[in-house]
């Protein structure tokens, strides 16, 4: 074995020989203490930061297919029931690299153009700021167009007379 395929306890092993043969008693290590080790992201950190950043732009209803924002206004109504940051946001997360799917009701008079560009640069900076990873592309379905009125109707239909 040569000394570039040399294991890493005997890495180890030579760096805590040579500093304790120095009789300082620590290790000499070339790298940063910062850059020894490893990070995974996992991939609900990514939907969580994603999600919150996409509700963040003005024009945003909010996220989620049809059955999806359906289910989260029921949980939403639970009482201690917190709202899902994810819905209507899927990830694949890489070593270094993510990928987003984003799913959006915008409100009715926004430019959706508009819109879906302000969501995918929102994404992006949020992710890759947050978290390091290099966002590779954010795709933006719009699912629905909230109308004025539309809750008011909601609101009408769920009551029994």
């Amino acid at each position: 074995m040569t000394a570039t395929q040399e294991t890493a306890p005997a890495q180890l092993k030579r760096a805590v020989g040579s500093g304790a043969a120095q009789g300082t008693g620590r290790t000499e290590v070339s790298e940063p203490a910062g850059t020894r080790g490893r990070t995974s992201i996992a991939d609900v950190v990514v939907v969580k930061i994603a999600g919150m950043a996409a509700r963040e732009i003005p024009g945003v209803h909010d996220m989620g297919g049809g059955l999806s924002r359906t289910l989260g206004a029921v949980r939403d109504r639970v009482p201690g029931g917190r709202p899902n940051l994810g819905r209507g946001v899927k990830v694949e997360v890489g070593q270094r690299q993510a990928a987003i799917d984003v799913e959006l009701v915008v409100e009715y008079g926004f430019p959706v153009p508009d819109v879906a560009r302000d969501v995918r640069e929102n994404v992006i900076s949020a992710v890759e700021r947050i978290t390091g990873l290099e966002v590779i592309e954010v795709n933006v379905a719009v699912n629905d167009v909230h109308l004025p009125g539309d809750d008011d109707q909601a609101g009408a239909d769920s009551r029994v007379a």
